[in-house]
């Protein structure tokens, strides 16, 4: 697939990075020639230096005959009318933009449905095909996180059907220092399936003789309503969490804050006093406190030591993580950090930082599922990037496609490869080698090595029998 990439920032260069491996073509545009340089040494790609909203520079990129545009620049004006000059000017089929700004998310008229709007000339509105908010992407992130305590991940599947967690095993749970088929001696009635193990960062696929050991990170599947239930198989069961203490009160922070204060008592620090009276006029129950996260006294004042999470989400990443190891040597129970340096993230993550959050990787999910060939409907980044969850959809017959009409067992997947779940009909059925594939059943599978992302792809593309 040919595509421009517009932004050579922590997004634009991670895509990249991702999109070139799978041996796409892909030319990115920045202004900041130092970083295209960067990634030009680094990485099989083409560069073009200019400003990427600018008619000639997309047309010297390769606008006129690539098949999809990623607008992912720090401008989200740049974004838009890059989209808006690419749609209009060079016909490229998907356009896809990295809007952050509230303002204008909340006026969904400025942006056109393409479902709808049969004629380009008719068109009102800028012309993007898929719309993507990385701070609406972290909060839903945090808020699975804080509605499933002791998780490191939650990723929904099938509009909330069923969901993937991440849990580290902890001694005291059932299951750890058991083999994973006592768990459906010890749950009967609770359908689960382990994708995948991770130990000491080496990834064990998982067999019925497999033992679970103190310290394991373990990816499992099931259905919604029996999360909780599989998670106190693999560490003791925390209590629900209650009292939410937020540092940073922007865009992130007040999403956040907006989200949880109905369900949860809220605190909100930010130190710029004007954007304090924004965010006291705007939330109707959260505190929200004026001043550092980085002193001792205001924290101590608030009683940090009785919070159950500490969610700090300021721009500055060094700011983020001294506030969080301050409140975890303080007291709090749990603590997430946002880190936009990705070199980070492994460094600190297991320490006084329960879970660091990658805004990155986050977002790189949602843009990967608009790229996969096939009809991938769901895409989420695993492990920094290295290991991938997809949800693909069935089309076809047993003649014109390589899954439908196969029992699980039956199908030849790529090394490393696991189908943890089918959805058919709103049903949840967690795979099981005599589970056979039909037409239109969503399969959720997981790749430990996301390099044969590619193989995956051709068992859902149909073959031309099919028409």
């Amino acid at each position: 697939m040919k595509i421009l990439i517009l932004g050579a920032g922590q997004v634009g260069g991670t895509l990249a990075e991702n999109l070139a491996n799978e041996a796409n073509d892909i030319t990115v545009v920045d202004n900041d020639s130092a970083r295209l340089r960067e990634l030009q040494d680094r990485l099989d790609i083409r560069t073009m230096h200019g400003r990427a909203s600018y008619p000639t520079v997309l047309r010297q990129a390769g606008a006129e005959d690539a098949e999809m545009v990623i607008a992912v620049t720090n401008s989200d004006e740049t974004n838009m009318v890059a989209c808006q000059v690419s749609k209009l000017l060079y016909k490229t089929p998907t356009t896809i933009c990295r809007v952050r700004a509230g303002a204008y998310l909340a006026k969904p008229a400025l942006f056109y449905n393409r479902d709808t709007v049969k004629d380009l000339d008719s068109l009102r509105g800028f012309p993007i095909d898929v719309l993507i908010s990385p701070e609406h992407l972290v909060t839903q992130h945090i808020t699975r996180l804080i509605e499933y305590p002791g998780a490191l991940q939650v990723l929904e599947f099938s509009k909330g059907l069923t969901r993937l967690v991440a849990i580290q095993a902890i001694e005291g749970g059932p299951l750890v220092g058991q083999e994973l088929s006592y768990l459906r001696t010890h749950m009967p009635k609770i359908e689960t399936r382990v994708a995948a193990i991770f130990r000491k960062d080496r990834a064990i696929m998982p067999q019925g003789d497999t033992v679970i050991e103190d310290g394991d990170e373990v990816f499992f599947i099931a259905a919604s309503d029996h999360i909780r239930s599989v998670m106190s198989e693999l560490q003791p069961l925390e209590k629900p969490y209650k009292r939410i203490f937020i540092c940073g009160g922007g865009n992130i922070g007040y999403r956040l804050a907006n989200t949880l204060e109905d369900r949860y008592q809220v605190k909100i620090l930010e130190r710029d006093h004007e954007r304090c009276v924004m965010l006291s006029e705007r939330l109707r129950k959260s505190v929200v406190l004026e001043g550092s996260a980085t002193n001792k006294d205001i924290l101590l004042e608030e009683n940090i030591e009785n919070t159950d999470v500490f969610c700090a989400v300021t721009n500055d990443d060094d700011a983020n993580i001294m506030a969080s190891m301050l409140a975890k040597r303080l007291g709090a129970r749990r603590v997430f950090t946002l880190i936009n340096n990705p070199d980070y993230v492994d460094l600190i993550q297991g320490g006084d930082i329960d879970v660091a959050i990658s805004p990155q990787q986050t977002t790189i999910g949602s843009l990967l599922t608009h790229v996969r060939r096939g009809d991938v409907v769901n895409v989420h980044a695993l492990r920094r990037g290295a290991a991938e969850a997809i949800e693909a959809i069935a089309h076809g017959d047993h003649r014109s496609s390589k899954v439908v009409g196969k029992r699980l067992d039956e199908i030849k997947l790529p090394p490393g490869t696991t189908i943890g779940a089918i959805v058919r009909h709103n049903e949840v059925l967690i795979a099981h080698d005599h589970l056979r594939v039909q037409p239109d059943d969503h399969l959720i599978l997981f790749l430990v090595d996301k390099t044969r992302i590619r193989e995956v792809e051709k068992l859902f593309q149909v073959g031309l029998t099919f028409f």
